[in-house]
């Protein structure tokens, strides 16, 4: 068993700028540059074109993150690799229909088409007019939607006659949360940037079959009802619900995620945010990095309406499982003989140096059968977990009209203020650049009989898990103290091959069980 080294639990900016570096070097130079999608690094190291998803679902996710991650932390691009995969997700809507559509083979005609790969087409186009004010994708955008409402119906579905007099082979989704559903997420995005009617339209009809037929009062999942046993259909479609909530003031609305996100996604989830690639699965402790991030997003919305605590899940999701399965250490990874110059085995190691993937909690292998008994990542889940690490990163510490608020203590710095984590530093430091009141929360273990102030004369209230100050001195550091408390958990066996214990100071892993699996994050529990 051998333990990687460089894990990161206390640098989201790090994790973005490493993962981007990973989506701008996965194109195929014998595919005119369309991105790979699914890859395996050990033991047999390769690149792979997927007739399912290549063209029509990674560059979606990439550019997504890509134009996410320079807008909310700063990172400079690669414009030729902003422009591959616009030109592969362009290529991908070039059939006899508006839609995203597949190669059955490469060099071949689009022929597929699958309603999985909606979101991520309407994530390209989002990103594009969002990011980069680009009219012809915000032109195909609208044709698309038309296309969709002509096309299928809630309560019929799919005219799959007409796609097959089009010349296209429908290839059938898990149900209306594995396939439609999925749109809705980008739709709301795609509705902040343009105002489209005919988008907010579309979201409100997903919406209104998904909180009808499976997201009930309740809060529960079961196969029978969600259809789809993929996990990250269900966790997508989750944060989508919570994203259109958020966007139409819909207290309602968000108490039906709250239900979802409190009971039946437990059953998707562990204590520290992993989530299984599919639920229920059997003899694998592998996960799903977009699983994950979808938990955080919703979550970080779920923060920042008032339930404060949401944040200390996102904070530990961060910290204990989303930053440390990030591959940092390639040294592992041997690329193999490649006598014929094929791309799909060229530079294997360095191209995937930043990915995420299919982790176990404690480590890039999983025991038991995992994946086929391989280390894999399938490309797209690099974009989605990005994005998701720009979101945190961005409510990591804001402003708003009320006020500078702190709500996850990692190192950053905005026009407001400048955030020093007790993880990196010796306390919790907070410089307020522009005068407004001050909101830090404070995680929930902390013992606030130990909790000292320095650098303001000010006697802060606790008000929902923060201390509030109402004038913070500009310009001077406010200093927090208090101790990074040892905590055990066990993550639970119903959704592990066995129960994993778990050693924690404040928010981070200090040791984990791993059974002698190899690639592990965290020094073994004793």
């Amino acid at each position: 068993m051998s333990k990687v080294a460089q894990v990161n639990v206390t640098d989201m900016a790090a994790a973005i700028r490493l993962g981007c570096r990973t989506m701008q070097r996965m194109f195929n130079r014998d595919d005119h540059d369309i991105p790979f999608f699914n890859t395996w690094v050990r033991p047999n190291p390769v690149m792979m074109f997927s007739a399912a998803h290549s063209e029509s679902h990674t560059p979606g996710r990439h550019l997504n993150a890509l134009l996410n991650a320079e807008d909310a932390a700063g990172i400079e691009l690669d414009e030729t690799a902003i422009e591959k995969h616009r030109r592969a997700a362009f290529f991908s809507y070039g059939g006899p229909v508006p839609l995203p559509l597949n190669r059955q083979v490469i060099d071949g005609p689009l022929v597929n088409f699958c309603p999985h790969n909606i979101r991520e087409g309407f994530h390209a186009l989002y990103a594009l007019v969002n990011y980069r004010g680009d009219e012809p994708a915000r032109d195909l955008a609208e044709r698309s939607i038309a296309a969709i409402f002509e096309l299928w119906t809630p309560a019929g579905g799919w005219d799959q006659a007409r796609i097959r007099e089009l010349g296209l082979d429908y290839q059938e989704c898990q149900g209306f949360i594995h396939g439609e559903a999925r749109m809705l997420g980008p739709l709301v995005k795609y509705y902040r940037a343009t105002g489209s009617p005919r988008a907010l339209e579309l979201a409100l009809l997903l919406k209104e079959k998904a909180v009808a037929e499976f997201f009930l009062p309740d809060g529960e999942y079961t196969a029978e009802r969600f259809i789809t046993r993929h996990a990250h259909s269900v966790t997508c479609v989750m944060s989508s619900l919570a994203q259109l909530a958020d966007l139409l003031g819909d207290a309602a609305l968000l108490l039906r995620v709250k239900a979802f996100y409190d009971n039946g996604l437990w059953q998707l989830r562990d204590a520290i945010g992993w989530s299984p690639e599919s639920v229920g699965q059997r003899d694998s402790d592998h996960g799903e990095g977009n699983n994950t991030g979808d938990i955080v997003e919703t979550a970080l919305i779920l923060g920042r309406w008032g339930w404060s605590d949401y944040y200390q899940d996102a904070e530990r999701i961060l910290r204990c499982h989303l930053l440390p399965s990030q591959l940092r250490d390639v040294s592992f990874i041997q690329d193999p003989p490649n006598p014929k110059g094929e791309d799909g085995l060229r530079e294997v190691a360095d191209r995937h140096l930043g990915a995420f993937g299919f982790p176990a909690p404690y480590g890039h292998e999983s025991v038991g059968p995992g994946r086929g008994g391989a280390v894999s990542f399938n490309l797209d889940i690099v974009g989605g977990v990005v994005g998701s690490l720009c979101e945190a990163y961005r409510e990591s510490a804001v402003s708003r009209p009320t006020g500078h608020w702190v709500n996850l203590l990692f190192d950053r710095e905005t026009d407001g203020l400048r955030v020093h984590s007790p993880y990196t530093h010796d306390a919790l430091t907070i410089e307020v650049l522009k005068a407004a009141p001050l909101w830090v929360r404070l995680p929930a273990w902390t013992d606030f009989s130990t909790v000292t102030v320095e650098g303001t004369d000010e006697l802060p209230c606790r008000i929902n898990g923060y201390l509030f100050f109402a004038r913070p001195p500009v310009g001077k550091a406010i200093r927090i103290h208090f101790p990074l408390a040892e905590q055990h958990l066990t993550l639970s066996g119903a959704v592990h091959i066995q129960p994993i214990r778990v050693r924690l100071r404040g928010d981070a892993v200090v040791a984990m069980d791993n059974f002698g699996a190899d690639l592990t994050y965290f020094d073994a529990y004793a």
